[in-house]
């Protein structure tokens, strides 16, 4: 299933979720994380039966569907956390010393 697929459905659970139970989600992060989208999907279903609505538990069990038709990328490390390995992995290397530069030797006229 395509990334604008899984966006749709996620936006479609997200307008759903908002008009029936007043709750806001991120329906970009939805699309790409798996353990947040299950969540949301567990909420929907959850709040299916207890307000009475089969629509959030179908467009629930759609998202999950799509979860499950293609796998998710897998989690991104924060880019802090890259920099200060790419820092500490890099061999210490002594400063250079600054360039001489010359100065204006002489007197004022």
């Amino acid at each position: 299933m395509s990334d604008s697929d899984k966006l749709a459905i996620a936006a479609h659970l997200h307008v759903l979720l908002r008009r029936k139970t007043g709750r806001v989600t991120d329906t970009e992060w939805m699309a790409v994380n798996a353990d947040y989208a299950q969540e949301i999907v567990r909420f929907a279903r959850q709040r299916a039966v207890d307000d009475n609505a089969p629509d959030l538990a179908e467009w629930a069990d759609r998202l999950e569907h799509a979860l499950h038709a293609t796998p998710l990328a897998a989690p991104r490390r924060p880019l802090l956390d890259v920099a200060a390995q790419a820092v500490r992995s890099r061999p210490a290397s002594p400063p250079e010393p600054a360039p001489e530069v010359p100065r204006y030797v002489g007197g004022i006229r």
